[in-house]
């Protein structure tokens, strides 16, 4: 349970710490143009803890499921109309979405005063809003990518290694159950050679080895003759000698896995064998895979917030029906947390402290990932949405520009109100299904 509870308090301090830089992105820009923040917050509802420096107030507040920076001047300022005003073309609908916009303004417009005017987010020309509010998710996908380095180059990935796990005693079929029979067949040149399970091996036929796919191209091209294989054993050096055979071997793609037909038989080929299987292990990878990690998971991500809607409908299936729960579908803050903390107290052969700190580190990458995609949704009030107006703001003073008209001024945000509360309700109603979810059917690593 110990260990469970560290798996826990490890995913929510990682993410504590991704929220906390996610406004910082926001934050450091921000105050580079001069904007006035008057509240720096991890988190939301009543304030934990707060101090405040120069001109802005940073705290903590209760719920940790988020965060914001406040900036004075979202909207243009209130032009002075007192609320409940109605205007000519002002009916029904409109009227109200007008009056909750002159409301939100007034508040805004209290917040400041005519000095600190040119002060404001609103006052900023478009390409600095732009900075400002791709400051936070970008943060997020440098953070993803970091800790993808770090996994990458300093953990390692799972690999099979050129160190012998075991050695076959005899040559079998490359479709042979594990349990067949020795009696009779040939013995397999690994063993005859006196190579070990524990040996590494180095140099096959002259060549180097490096990685188990040396091994499996040297094997394989080694035909029938009588070769020299240098094993390292307690760290000297042996050399050996290996008459190899040719045998029907699987047919291997690209990732080293068998190839089968399409009635699910190996694909097999006249190739070299030796007979050896190599330990799995995390192995250090060059940082130049990274970019190709990226976009794989950049790309997962946006195609499950894509097709959200039809994933969120599949979890309430799973939490309220008889469905079983995605295990690629989305998860909570709850689901998140049980997943950290079986990976921490998790007793699985073969996967230690290593395999478990490159979970976990996978796991922060991919929180992160889905941060920097989610938070580009052009909905309000997400950082897209704020984006989407600052570029439908350029585009419109450019056309002007262009068909010599006036100005027409910063879009006002203050319209999409509406959409903004309907859009955090959705929000809201997302997280306590997920929340539901992640208690009654939750998704495990370990089953």
């Amino acid at each position: 349970m110990l260990l469970f509870m560290l798996g826990i308090l490890v995913i929510a301090v990682g993410l504590a710490v991704s929220i906390a830089l996610h406004e910082v992105g926001h934050l450091v820009p921000a105050k580079l143009f001069g904007v006035r923040v008057t509240q720096y917050m991890v988190g939301f509802g009543p304030t934990v803890l707060s101090r405040t420096r120069g001109e802005t107030e940073y705290g903590i507040k209760a719920i940790p499921l988020g965060g914001f920076i406040r900036m004075i001047g979202m909207y243009p300022p209130h032009r002075g109309e007192p609320p409940g005003t109605i205007h000519e073309d002002s009916t029904g609908l409109l009227q109200q979405i007008t009056e909750l916009a002159e409301e939100a303004k007034q508040y805004e417009s209290s917040l400041y005063g005519p000095a600190d005017a040119h002060r404001t987010f609103v006052a900023l020309a478009v390409p600095k809003k732009l900075v400002v509010m791709l400051g936070g998710p970008l943060m997020n996908l440098l953070i993803s990518v970091v800790l993808m380095v770090v996994l990458v180059s300093g953990i390692g990935l799972p690999a099979v290694t050129p160190t012998v796990q075991a050695v076959s005693e005899c040559v079998v079929p490359a479709d042979a159950p594990a349990d067949v029979s020795c009696e009779g067949r040939e013995p397999a040149p690994a063993l005859a050679a006196g190579i070990r399970p524990g040996d590494t091996l180095r140099v096959i036929d002259g060549r180097q080895i490096h990685s188990w796919q040396d091994v499996t191209t040297s094997v394989r091209a080694s035909q029938e003759r009588t070769v020299e294989i240098v094993v390292e054993r307690g760290g000297q050096l042996i050399p050996l000698e290996a008459t190899m055979v040719v045998d029907d071997r699987p047919v291997l793609d690209e990732d080293g896995a068998a190839v089968r037909d399409g009635n699910g038989d190996l694909v097999t080929e006249q190739v070299g064998f030796l007979g050896v299987s190599g330990t799995p292990d995390l192995v250090p990878r060059s940082p130049a895979m990274v970019p190709e990690m990226a976009w794989t998971a950049f790309t997962r991500t946006g195609e499950l917030v894509l097709t959200l809607p039809v994933r969120l409908w599949e979890v309430g299936q799973a939490a309220f029906g008889t469905a079983e729960r995605d295990p690629n579908g989305p998860l909570g803050v709850v689901g998140v947390s049980r997943l950290a903390g079986e990976v921490a107290a998790a007793e699985q052969p073969g996967f230690e402290l290593r395999e478990k700190a490159g979970t976990m580190l996978s796991m922060l990458a991919s929180l992160n990932m889905a941060l920097f995609v989610f938070n580009l949704v052009p909905l309000l009030p997400l950082d897209g949405g704020h984006i989407a107006g600052a570029l439908f703001e350029g585009a419109r003073r450019a056309l002007a520009r262009l068909r010599g008209r006036p100005d027409p001024g910063p879009v006002d945000m203050s319209r999409m109100l509406p959409v903004t509360n309907a859009v955090a309700l959705v929000f809201l109603l997302m997280t306590v299904l997920l929340l539901y979810a992640d208690i009654v059917e939750p998704i495990t690593l370990f089953p």
